[in-house]
């Protein structure tokens, strides 16, 4: 008996818990069981796993299969299942002996001897009395007809008898035991999780564009999942050459999915042929297309044998034909020759004069050599794919285009174009090898003012973004570009090309340099300001005075778009409306692009996708949203190769953490993104692992490196519009003011009002108004904070709507106002607690608690017990005084007085002195959490 691995069986607890329930004898459907399914779905596994926990409790187990070959050879199975029981036999009376040897002698029958069946039915019954009995039957339509008769006859006797029988047979198959009417069972495919735990198992390393290949034409499938694996080489498994338009199928696959096929008329091959080659075409395509290869002479009514034998199905109504099952499509391609397939392809081509694209393509496959026309044709159906969203088809017919390109020139041509496609595409190592091949001529190390030159150009650049990060070298290489570009060539799509290119240098490489190259290549390409990449541009680096300019282009800019628009058309519109915080109105063309992309289209622009809603939900408070999503664009980003991506999404997750008070986590993703991203010059990654550095440091109260952190993003009360400085006006004042840097905390106040932030956005507008009441005189303080939380859409930004209230409830506490503090910390502590904000959370409790409320206590609340000395120290640190001041003061050295804020710290839940003076309000002079006195 064959050994099954616990990986054959994922996927099936239901069918485990039904073998268990029939061994125990604990079934309400009898002692037999028929189990149905497709060939390959595991019904042999099912029945081993059987055989296997019967032989763990004891009992004993017989087996029998069925096979075509012994189909005609009376009592072969019945021979198999009862042969390890001739010395049972010995044991019965001598007509039951006679009888038997029928069986173990294989006399040919025409029907079993009446005698045969009850002497089996004693045997089994003999046997049975010493030890329970288990029959496995596999594969019943294949058993001879006189064995079928008598298993029948006893699947349908054993009731009271300790015996179990089991069979399986493949769906539609008939024969005998369709009358027995045992209860039947139907295996069917594997759900997409256990099938994606089968494939890991078994191959581990499986590129994951791979995976999802072999999962479609599976749809299941434990036997195609693992074969059609196993048929591939090391290199396709990896991701590292392309898959074949049909997968490769071995003996066994052959043997389960082309069974019906080798008896089928000639005709009724060549319309299935048709049917796989082009299996979108409607019936009339495949008729026609069947008219037009005339030595055929097939017609629609020769599908009828292919639909009998369940190959297939046809509804004449709509005209259309499905085969029922996706590798039937592959079988009826291998067992057909080259050249057969060549005049198919050339059919359908004569049949599809309305679709250029696609008889483009079957004129490229019924070509066997180089062929102008054909290449032309293949390219300009791919160029026209990637606006229609279909990027990956565009790569493999420019690909194939180059492939019939009788000059080099034209041959590197393509293959530059289909590896600037690829960037999105994926996988990134494609890209290298499509550049590798088109250097191979001469005309690919052309001067890059050439369009081709251009495009290789961009390519490279994307490369290095997507993979290496490498920005510097993407900015100089592009650079060079624009500078031998010809402005008279400024429509062409290659110039698109280069400055969608440089977009992304500039976005992730946040320099001001980088920029300035945009502008000086949109002023000579685009002086009318028309194009997205014009868009982006106002957008990124001007977007206070640009905001209401850039907002209705957006506005017109996504209403141009078609239904399901190309992805690189949409990416740069999102990351514009991101960062002038408008893409709530548009996330929803996200969604349906990711959707869309996300199973073998352009996965980079789904990673991109993802990242941006990460961000927009981070934005509206949607953290746990935020979370998931940014997770999953990591996942995707890790597994396809884009370290770039990968880098900027470990951003948001690591800011989320600090929020919510994890800051090993925190730390340990601002290291990675901080390692990785400085070599490589990607400032805006960096300026994200700051700005979470900065705020795990404000969680802590750490307000002296949480300053220093922000300053590095946007130093010395200055503000970078286009750097994630102007995200943290809030922020930056804050830890000024609780640093006592009171003079650079205005300068920010005072630089985001001189340059306009607040016009870019009702976010924007809040945090500046929080800001500036922050950093106001105790006179002045009240307005600004009552202006700040009535601003319009104020609450659509949860996290800096409860900061304020927070701010604005202690400053209420701290000038007496109790009453309307106690309202203001209150709303705080409720958004910080509906957001997961921990340590926010903990300090609008201790507040709430000083004004003489009593709340629940919060695990994350420390209870400070200070010592009368250790006050003592605390108050006079908060004041400013130096360890040495201290010590001077209280008669003790400076080394005791450091001792001393050693143990304080901890207690305080505070990492510096600047935290001091809020952490002693907090708690009573006792020690107790309370207000003070």
């Amino acid at each position: 008996m064959r050994s099954r691995s616990v990986a054959d069986l994922v996927g099936r607890t239901d069918e485990l818990e039904l073998i268990d329930s029939l061994l125990a004898g604990h079934s309400r459907i009898g002692p037999g069981q028929l189990l149905r399914g497709d060939p390959g779905v595991g019904k042999t596994a099912v029945l081993d796993a059987a055989a296997a926990r019967a032989a763990a409790v004891g009992m004993r187990v017989l087996h029998a299969s069925g096979a075509e070959f012994e189909a005609e050879i009376s009592f072969s199975a019945l021979h198999q299942l009862l042969d390890p029981l001739r010395e049972f036999a010995d044991r019965l009376a001598a007509h039951h002996r006679d009888a038997l040897n029928q069986v173990f002698d294989l006399a040919r029958a025409a029907s079993p001897d009446p005698r045969l069946i009850t002497a089996v039915m004693a045997l089994l019954r003999a046997v049975a009395a010493e030890r329970r009995l288990l029959l496995i039957v596999d594969d019943v339509p294949w058993i001879d007809r006189a064995s079928a008769t008598v298993l029948a006859f006893v699947a349908r006797r054993i009731g009271a008898d300790p015996i179990v029988f089991l069979a399986a047979a493949r769906t539609g198959a008939g024969g005998v035991f369709d009358q027995v009417r045992l209860p039947e069972r139907e295996i069917g495919p594997l759900a997409e999780q256990p099938a994606a735990i089968l494939l890991d198992t078994r191959y581990p390393d499986l590129a994951p564009a791979v995976r999802r290949r072999v999962h479609d034409e599976a749809i299941g499938n434990p036997l195609a999942l693992l074969e059609l694996t196993a048929s591939l080489t090391d290199r396709q498994r990896y991701g590292q050459e392309p898959l074949p338009a049909f997968l490769p199928l071995n003996s066994r696959l052959e043997a389960a999915f082309a069974s019906g096929m080798h008896g089928l008329p000639a005709p009724t091959r060549h319309l299935l042929l048709l049917a796989a080659l082009e299996p979108d075409a409607s019936l009339t395509t495949i008729r026609t297309a069947a008219q037009s290869a005339a030595q055929c002479g097939a017609e629609l009514d020769d599908l009828a044998p292919a639909q009998r034998v369940g190959l297939i199905r046809t509804d004449w109504v709509a005209g259309r034909l499905a085969f029922c099952r996706p590798l039937v499509r592959s079988a009826i391609v291998q067992m057909t020759s080259p050249g057969e397939h060549r005049s198919a392809h050339r059919a359908l081509a004569a049949a599809l004069a309305g679709d250029p694209g696609r008889q483009a393509w079957h004129l490229a496959e019924a070509t066997s050599g180089p062929d102008e026309t054909v290449a032309q044709a293949l390219e300009e159906a791919a160029l026209s794919a990637p606006r229609r969203g279909r990027a990956p088809a565009a790569v493999a017919s420019l690909v194939r285009a180059g492939e019939l390109s009788p000059q080099p020139t034209d041959r590197s041509r393509r293959l530059v174009e289909a590896a600037y496609l690829a960037n999105a595409t994926g996988p990134l190592d494609q890209v290298t090898r499509l550049l590798a091949d088109a250097r191979q001529t001469d005309d690919a190390r052309q001067a890059s003012g050439t369009p081709t030159g251009s495009v290789f150009a961009a390519a490279t650049a994307l490369y290095l973004i997507n993979g290496e990060g490498d920005i510097g070298a993407a900015h100089r290489l592009l650079a060079r570009a624009l500078d031998d570009a010809d402005t008279a060539q400024a429509t062409s799509v290659w110039v698109d090309d280069l400055l969608h290119a440089l977009l992304f240098v500039c976005i992730f490489g946040d320099r001001p340099e980088y920029w300035q190259l945009l502008g000086e290549a949109l002023a000579r390409f685009d002086p009318d300001g028309t194009t997205v990449v014009r868009l982006c541009y106002d957008a990124f680096t001007d977007p206070a005075r640009t905001s209401a300019t850039v907002r209705e282009g957006l506005a017109r800019a996504f209403d141009a778009l078609p239904a399901d628009p190309a992805p690189w058309h949409l990416v740069p519109l999102a990351h514009a409306a991101l960062w002038v915080d408008a893409l709530s109105d548009y996330r929803h063309l996200v969604r349906r692009m990711i959707e869309r992309e996300r199973d073998g289209g352009a996965i980079r622009a789904v990673i991109s996708g993802l990242l941006l809603l990460t961000g927009d939900s981070y934005h509206h408070g949607q953290w746990d949203e935020a979370e998931n999503t940014a997770r999953e664009g990591l996942d995707l980003a890790a597994a396809h190769g884009y370290h770039l991506l990968e880098g900027q999404i470990r951003g948001p997750l690591a800011l989320i953490a600090a929020l919510r008070g994890d800051l090993d986590l925190a730390r340990a993703l601002t290291k990675e993104i901080t390692n990785w991203a400085a070599p490589r010059g990607v400032g805006l990654t960096q300026g994200f692992a700051r700005y979470a550095s900065a705020f795990a440091a404000l969680a802590q109260g750490d307000y002296e490196d949480a300053y220093a952190q922000a300053s590095r993003i946007t130093p010395g009360g200055t503000l970078d519009q286009v750097t994630v400085g102007s995200w943290m006006v809030m922020d930056l004042v804050e830890a000024a003011i609780r640093t006592g840097h009171i003079a650079e905390a205005r300068a920010y106040v005072a630089a985001a009002q001189e340059a306009g932030i607040a016009r870019i956005s009702s976010r924007r507008a809040l945090v500046t108004a929080g800001a500036a009441a922050l950093a106001a005189d105790n006179d002045q303080a009240r307005p600004l904070f009552e202006a700040a939380l009535s601003l319009p859409e104020a609450d659509r930004w949860p996290f800096g709507y409860a900061r304020i209230h927070l701010a604005y409830g202690q400053w209420l506490r701290r000038t007496r106002d109790t009453t309307r503090a106690r309202l203001h910390l209150r709303t705080a502590l409720d958004i910080f607690d509906r957001l997961g904000a921990r340590p926010w959370s903990v300090r609008a409790h201790n507040e709430l608690r000083a004004t003489g409320i009593p709340t629940t206590d919060r695990p994350d609340t420390r209870t400070a017990v200070l010592t009368s000395q250790e006050r003592q120290i605390a108050t006079l640190a908060a004041s400013g005084l130096t360890n040495k001041q201290i010590g001077q003061q209280l008669f003790l050295s400076h080394r005791t007085v450091g001792a001393h804020l050693h143990r304080i710290f901890p207690k305080l839940g505070i990492t510096s002195r600047a935290a001091l003076r809020d952490a002693l309000e907090t708690i009573a002079p006792d020690g107790s959490d309370g207000p003070a006195q």
